[in-house]
């Protein structure tokens, strides 16, 4: 076994209960962490939801009251005229219109995290679906980067707001923030998570909404939550 095997052997021993509160979770994920880099801590709730229904599709947005810490997201606004200033002035990393689109057209330039784009905009960044749409770069209202209110759209990206979408097989996975926000930050971050996930549950789901959660650090071992102590499950 190797330094990071042995390493993994011991954080995995700290776990030492098959469930945890939330709050203890939160602490024993921070405490276990391990690696020489400040490790993400993810949430991982699985669903039973049917995502193939599109009734059934779990997505939404939430911005986390700690941010996600780590580098200022880089922001692409894709709009016209004053909107253009308004996204500049808001903080965006770069700024243009057809232009923008012609670029990642032709050099597949995705040197950015999320894209903002006015209504307007939606007829030319409508054909980069092949190369945003996998990348979960695609513009959408549901999710407010469809809008004429760029600066505000901006200013929540680059306050920690956080997209997720359950994936096929009924998992919504989602960071958190860093091991050294420490455990209250954490919790107050999974809270608001975990939260919005519940307040998504769509009509048409039927029986448990949420099966389980799990919280993990990057190179940590996963620690499962007690559901009774997530409210509203």
């Amino acid at each position: 076994m190797g330094k990071t095997g042995k390493k993994y052997a011991k954080a995995r021993e700290a776990v030492d209960k098959p469930q945890y509160p939330l709050s203890d979770a939160v602490a024993t994920v921070a405490r276990s962490a391990f690696a020489k880099f400040d490790e993400t801590v993810e949430v991982a709730l699985r669903l039973g939801v049917d995502p193939k229904h599109a009734d059934q599709m779990v997505r939404g947005t939430v911005i986390l009251p700690h941010g996600l810490g780590g580098r200022a997201k880089k922001v692409l606004v894709i709009a016209s005229g004053e909107k253009l200033k308004e996204g500049q002035d808001a903080g965006a990393t770069y700024v243009g219109g057809e232009d923008m689109v012609a670029k990642i057209q032709t050099e597949n330039w995705l040197d950015f995290d999320a894209i903002v784009a006015t209504p307007d905009m939606m007829k030319s960044v409508g054909k980069l679906g092949k190369v945003l749409g996998p990348r979960g770069l695609m513009p959408n209202p549901k999710t407010g980067t469809v809008t004429f209110e760029v600066g505000r759209a901006v200013r929540e990206i680059q306050a920690g707001k956080v997209e997720y979408r359950v994936d096929k097989t009924g998992i919504v996975h989602a960071p958190l923030g860093k091991v050294s926000f420490g455990p209250d930050k954490l919790l107050e971050n999974a809270r608001a998570l975990i939260d919005s996930v519940i307040k998504a549950k769509p009509a048409a789901s039927k029986g448990k909404y949420v099966k389980s959660i799990a919280l993990s650090s990057t190179m940590g071992p996963g620690v499962r939550v007690d559901l009774a102590s997530v409210e509203g499950h």
